[in-house]
């Protein structure tokens, strides 16, 4: 079992700037990728970033591409989201979640999700 604790989220004008987190803790966290995904009201649950175990390569939706920037703390079993240059459209609930699966993209590859931080971006 992997438990997955989101923190930073909050209210932030346009082009501003937050810093999410995630701790995880449970065996062999560092054996997964993990990702970030978010979900706006009436929409379906999107890909933001993702970062690899083997190589620690890092992947992003073309919509936060330049903006958003996903790292890991190994020796902190945590895993941050920093995100700059903040719109409206980028309102959401934050999630991460941690994977064995190369299919970074998908929800459905993921074994363990967060509860949630609340992004809100006001214009």
């Amino acid at each position: 079992q992997v438990q997955l604790v989101e923190s930073g989220g909050g209210l932030v004008q346009a082009g501003g700037s937050l810093r999410l987190s995630c701790a995880a803790s449970g065996r062999a966290f560092s054996s997964y990728s993990m990702g970030w995904f978010r979900q706006a009201p009436g929409k379906e649950r999107e890909f933001v970033a993702a970062i690899m175990r083997n190589d620690g390569s890092t992947y992003y939706a073309d919509s936060v591409k330049g903006r958003f920037s996903i790292s890991g703390d190994n020796a902190k079993n945590t895993v941050y989201l920093q995100m700059n240059s903040l719109k409206p459209e980028d309102t959401a609930v934050y999630y991460c979640a941690a994977t064995m699966s190369r299919m970074y993209y998908s929800y459905n590859s993921y074994d363990y999700w967060g509860q949630g931080t609340q992004v809100t971006v006001s214009s």
